[in-house]
């Protein structure tokens, strides 16, 4: 059994679904301390001009300690209409624009959200279901796991009984191996290869979020994972 783990992300970039696919269960790290500045609650689209941030505004005044869990969206701001206002002015041009909007609306337009993990959480879900990545997701918090670093990661595959841990490729500078392994849990790490794809606009951007793909590519954005060999 292979586990994947990661913080929440909001609106994820393509490699966010390659380890969720690659994996035959992914760990939803919502109790581990959230980091601002990070991608938890942000993320690139394309823009007119470039790449452009969509941020989701939080609440972290005396709130260091936090986890991503518990993080709260500051909902005076107008952020919901902005960010459509930004999707649908930036790929109104897109080839798949049409079947991804109605997708992405009723997160912006008829839905609030409090907290941040729940959105992101719930994107997520809609996203997986639209490129047909059928992988269990779990929240570390229902595993009943603690510890830090390399021995946290070894709790949560010991409890759920996995022998492979998929892990990002940056990791390899400080996950303990050895600690995995006497659990009895080898170690992958992910080569994920960014994919060209028809995108919308001069010039070809990496590392975006999801939602470029899926304007550009609609039902066959699932098409450039299985082209890697992810999903079948």
């Amino acid at each position: 059994m292979i586990v994947s783990v990661h913080q929440p992300h909001y609106l994820p970039w393509m490699g966010y679904f390659d380890k969720i696919a690659r994996s035959d269960c992914f760990v939803i790290l919502d109790n581990v301390q959230y980091k601002k500045r990070e991608f938890q609650n942000r993320n690139l689209i394309k823009s007119k001009t470039g790449a452009a941030f969509l941020t989701v505004p939080v609440v972290t005044k005396d709130r260091y300690f936090q986890t991503t869990g518990q993080v709260e969206i500051d909902n005076s701001r107008r952020w919901r209409q902005k960010h459509f206002g930004m999707l649908t002015h930036n790929y109104a041009h897109a080839p798949e624009f049409e079947t991804v909007v109605p997708i992405l609306e009723k997160f912006y337009m008829s839905e609030r959200w409090d907290r941040l993990i729940d959105l992101c959480v719930a994107m997520l879900r809609e996203m997986m279901r639209f490129m047909r990545i059928d992988v269990p997701i779990k929240f570390e918090s229902d595993l009943g796991v603690d510890g830090v670093k390399t021995q946290r990661i070894a709790n949560i595959c010991n409890a759920l009984g996995a022998d492979t841990y998929l892990s990002g490729s940056g990791a390899k500078v400080y996950l303990d191996e050895d600690l995995l392994q006497r659990y009895g849990v080898d170690v992958e790490y992910q080569q994920f290869r960014h994919p060209v794809y028809p995108q919308v606009g001069d010039g070809f951007l990496r590392n975006l979020a999801v939602v470029d793909l899926l304007f550009n590519c609609g039902a066959e954005s699932a098409d450039f994972l299985m082209a890697e060999g992810v999903l079948q």
